[in-house]
């Protein structure tokens, strides 16, 4: 696993060559147990890496769409699974929480819903106020910029627009970790209000 813009923060990826960008998993290391979210399949290397780190305790998934690798890291890891609240009827793996808006699955990690993406409530993720993690909504496909999903594939583009500004009003917000695509770890809230200033 890549060691990220803090030293409890790692990512790694798998490549999807119909999109032509990185799907990326994510963990944050912590004494109380180490938290993956929206995590791929993890090489040889990496499941060493990550049992050196302490193991997992609990798996985010961000949306349905992100299912990934979590059941099988799961049933590896014996983890836990937490999945969005409002897409409890779509999930087709069990989950052990469901997360709505306002929620902190763990000090620290407080959940935001997103509203009119392509699943009806999709999560982001703020870590202590200045990473924010995203899962299919707010991605990059270029490297040093954002943007969201293409309009087909929106259930409501005016919700969705509503909800990339509410990610841009976070006040202090420096890194935005996407699920697909190339992270940013400086200037996230800038780089926020420009995806903002795109979308009319």
């Amino acid at each position: 696993m890549k060691s990220l813009h803090r030293n409890d923060l790692y990512s790694w990826s798998c490549f999807n060559p119909a999109r032509n960008i990185d799907f990326n998993g994510f963990a944050w290391i912590r004494p109380e147990g180490n938290i993956l979210i929206d995590p791929v399949a993890l090489s040889n290397h990496d499941w060493n890496h990550l049992e050196s780190l302490g193991g997992v305790s609990w798996i985010v998934l961000t949306n349905s769409d992100h299912l990934r690798s979590a059941k099988e890291i799961a049933n590896q890891t014996y983890a836990k699974i937490a999945a969005p609240k409002a897409e409890k009827e779509d999930f087709s793996i069990l989950c052990d929480r469901w997360l709505a808006d306002g929620e902190e699955l763990v000090p620290g990690l407080k959940v935001i819903e997103i509203q009119g993406s392509k699943t009806p409530g999709e999560l982001a993720l703020l870590l202590e106020e200045t990473t924010l993690i995203t899962g299919d909504l707010v991605r990059s496909h270029k490297a040093g910029t954002l943007t969201i999903l293409p309009d087909e594939k929106l259930i409501n583009r005016e919700q969705a627009v509503a909800s990339v500004r509410r990610l841009a009003a976070l006040e202090k917000v420096d890194a935005v970790l996407v699920g697909d695509g190339w992270s940013i770890f400086r200037d996230g809230k800038e780089r926020l209000q420009e995806l903002v200033g795109s979308l009319g």
